[in-house]
């Protein structure tokens, strides 16, 4: 166990209240969770199934979990559904919905430093990085929405052939939201802000591999007076969660993780016809142009590539150096990897800390030992840390002369390892980019940044940046082709929880 985190005092919901009733309090230390949140109350489970959370950089117990069953699902959807058809959420107005959801981002903001640590604790995630995505994101994006939505025309009126037309945003309705471990509180809140300040109810279904921090939702939510049954929490595995996939009570599913699951979640909801948002994997690329800076892609490539221990599905993984100036870029690449600090996740200077869990880093070092058995070279890493015995931890690994029809380069490795592939001229980069069956981020590295934006504009990918990747929070969010359906975060982030509805009318509506 890191020993500065022995006796941190984090937030437990499993503490009975004098009238035998369940509540929640900040001055527990235990880290078990043996309660779901539902109906705006903890409620015990309707099983024993538990599952235990291992620390990933000290491979230390950190805590158990309760995990539902497809009954706690049920009881989940049907308060949710409750509160959407005949509790007082159904009737708010924008205004209303948005004074909430800001006190539920100050409750969220006054425990963040203690979430962050948390999600460090559970997924290996360098403190820093937490801080920002586990601590700060999800109080900013409760913040974005009630804006959005305030500023938003609930209805507009347009002229038509026989009068006028009410065109009406009404939610979508209940959402289950199932979500991911490697950013476990941005993820989910890119989904619950904006299906709250659209008047939805909703079901979030959290990882089990990051199985304690989801709680904190359910204590800020009752701070912040969220109505029963607007947010419901079950901890549950794909077993349980596909019955809320399923459910007949659910109208959208918001879904973030693997493009597998994703195929599998949109099968059942084409046959159900349901309302679904698909946010998935991708196997991105950074073209490297002949006139870039080195200096420039170095100073983005731990953004652009090496994010989270690349356990970030935005990962530019496939590097596209020219063969003009390849092996200078090879060189850079794997001295930039080599040089990068690895460790403790609660050390400031640490830029990668260890996988999220055990089975996770056997994955990524198959990739790692399929790939020195190819034709590809290994110039950096390609391993375990030395002295790392404990804690799940991988090396920045780069390769070189990687084919881009190599597994490596097609398959989403979701950790530190970079294919570096030659090319020649603009098109034949662009044409490498694309193919592929992902379709999620990508970027560009130019001195002329015109060149980099005809060249962004040509790679079939639902984000891109130039010089620098960085999500924008304030801009649609998602992947073409095997990366996903639809869009987060922005307007459109809003617009994916809401149903259009034309009421046809008098032209006297026109004024």
């Amino acid at each position: 166990m890191v020993p500065h985190l022995r006796n941190l005092s984090l937030i437990n919901p499993a503490t009975a209240d004098e009238t035998g009733g369940v509540t929640s309090t900040a001055e527990q230390t235990g880290l078990d969770r043996r309660f779901f949140f539902v109906d705006g109350e903890w409620v015990e489970p309707a099983g024993t199934d538990t599952v235990e959370v291992v620390e990933a950089a000290t491979e230390e117990r950190l805590g158990t979990a309760a995990l539902g069953s497809a009954a706690d699902i049920d009881a989940a959807v049907r308060a949710a559904r409750r509160a959407l058809d005949h509790g007082p959420w159904g009737r708010t107005t924008a205004q209303e919905r948005a004074a909430v959801m800001l006190r539920f981002a100050d409750a969220l903001d006054a425990r963040s430093e203690e979430t962050s640590t948390l999600v460090s604790r559970e997924n290996g995630m360098p403190i820093g990085l937490s801080r920002g995505s586990n601590g700060k994101a999800p109080g900013a994006l409760l913040r974005q929405y009630a804006e959005i939505v305030v500023a938003a025309a609930e209805e507009d009126v347009r002229p038509s052939m026989r009068g006028a037309t009410l065109v009406r945003r009404e939610p979508v309705g209940v959402v289950g939201a199932i979500t991911p471990w490697n950013y476990p509180q941005a993820l989910a809140m890119a989904k619950i802000a904006p299906a709250l300040a659209a008047g939805c109810t909703v079901v979030l279904k959290p990882s089990p591999d990051t199985a304690l921090d989801s709680y904190v939702f359910g204590d800020a939510a009752r701070a912040a007076g969220l109505p029963p049954g607007v947010l419901n929490i079950v901890l549950a595995d794909r077993e349980a969660g596909s019955t809320l996939v399923t459910h007949p009570g659910v109208d959208k599913i918001a879904f973030t993780g693997s493009t597998a699951a994703g195929r599998a979640i949109a099968a059942e909801c084409g046959r159900l016809i349901r309302r679904v948002t698909l946010e998935l994997g991708g196997k991105s690329a950074a073209i490297v142009c002949d006139d870039a800076d080195l200096d420039v892609l170095l100073a983005g490539l731990q953004g652009a590539s090496f994010l989270n221990g690349g356990q970030t599905c935005t990962t530019q993984a496939r590097i596209l150096a020219p063969r003009s100036r390849y092996a200078e870029v090879v060189d850079a690449v794997a001295t930039f990897a080599k040089e990068m600090p690895v460790g403790d996740p609660f050390d400031p200077d640490v830029r990668c800390g260890p996988m999220a869990g055990q089975r996770h880093r056997e994955r990524v070092l198959g990739f790692v030992e399929e790939a020195k058995r190819s034709d590809a070279r290994l110039v950096a890493g390609g391993g375990v840390p030395a002295g790392r015995d404990r804690g799940w931890f991988v090396e920045p690994t780069v390769f070189a002369d990687v084919r881009n029809s190599d597994r490596l380069a097609q398959e989403e490795v979701f950790g530190p390892v970079l294919a570096v592939i030659p090319f020649d001229g603009d098109d034949e980069a662009v044409a490498i980019a694309n193919d592929s069956e992902y379709g999620l981020a990508g970027s560009v590295w130019t001195a002329d940044e015109q060149r980099g934006l005809d060249i962004a504009r040509r790679v079939r990918t639902g984000t891109i940046g130039v010089n620098y990747y960085g999500i924008d929070r304030g801009a649609p969010f998602g992947g073409m082709k095997a990366s996903g359906l639809g869009r987060e975060y922005g307007p459109e982030g809003l617009a994916a929880y809401q149903e259009l509805k034309s009421i046809y009318a008098s032209a006297g509506l026109l004024g």
